[in-house]
């Protein structure tokens, strides 16, 4: 889940579509690349007694599966990131191979994962790098609004620069539109010229505006166990459905 703005739907889409993928059935493991940690306090998990992805980063911890924790929800695992990993590009800068390190530290699990989440930070800086190196495709959120769709081309760009030079296997699965409010001409409009401009690489499903969402993250729960008839956990399925269709997932 990639975009450098803030506040788009990353981290709320990398719980609820995990939640979703393992109410499927898959096994699920979220990975926390983003220094809040808002991932690891949204599926209710403690950043603070033990390793994180820094000490993975680092060289601290060797075996992921020591950082590894489970979640509440059976089938999905998350490795938590807490402030420490603000520290990890200046440690990272002068590594040798530096924009391939997460990807050497998750090819220890995959084989024990269907799929791997990463919830990358707002930003496009070695981080990110280092989530896109390791990654098969990059799902964009982008909320339905004008500021948030003039930064999109730059992000597409710098995925096509990790596919040219790093990852050539990296594939945009789709750009993800969040916080529509039909009600508001200018969500409609912003939707509009989403489709317009990416085609059919921007997903039917659509994320709704809803209060449910900060009810859900102040429970610690995914929507879709939190209020799973709402029409935003429904969107969150056809979400899974999309990624199991266009074989983003298997």
């Amino acid at each position: 889940m990639c975009n450098q703005k803030g506040g788009v739907g990353k981290t709320t889409t990398t719980i609820n579509l995990g939640a979703t993928l393992a109410e499927y059935g898959r096994r699920v493991l979220a990975v926390d690349f983003d220094p809040q940690g808002a991932l690891s306090a949204g599926l209710g998990v403690s950043t603070h007694d033990g390793a994180t992805v820094y000490d993975l980063l680092i060289g601290t911890e060797k075996d992921p599966r020591r950082v590894i924790q489970e979640t509440d929800y059976p089938g999905l695992d998350i490795i938590p990131a807490n402030i420490d990993l603000s520290a990890a590009e200046v440690h990272l800068v002068t590594e040798v191979a530096r924009e391939q390190i997460l990807a050497g530290v998750l090819r220890k699990v995959s084989a024990d994962y269907d799929v791997i989440l990463v919830d990358c930070q707002p930003s496009l800086g070695l981080l990110t790098v280092n989530a896109l190196t390791a990654s098969h495709g990059v799902v964009i959120p982008l909320e339905c609004e004008y500021f948030a769709l003039r930064g999109v081309a730059l992000l597409v760009e710098t995925v096509e620069k990790v596919r040219d030079r790093l990852n050539p296997t990296l594939e945009l699965d789709g750009i993800l539109p969040t916080m529509f409010d039909s009600r508001t001409l200018h969500s409609r409009e912003v939707l509009d010229r989403v489709y317009e401009a990416f085609g059919d690489k921007v997903f039917q499903t659509v994320i709704g505006r809803t209060v449910k969402f900060p009810d859900a993250s102040v429970a610690g729960m995914p929507i879709v166990s939190f209020a799973p008839e709402h029409t935003a956990a429904q969107a969150y399925r056809q979400l899974a459905r999309e990624l199991v269709d266009r074989g983003a997932v298997a």
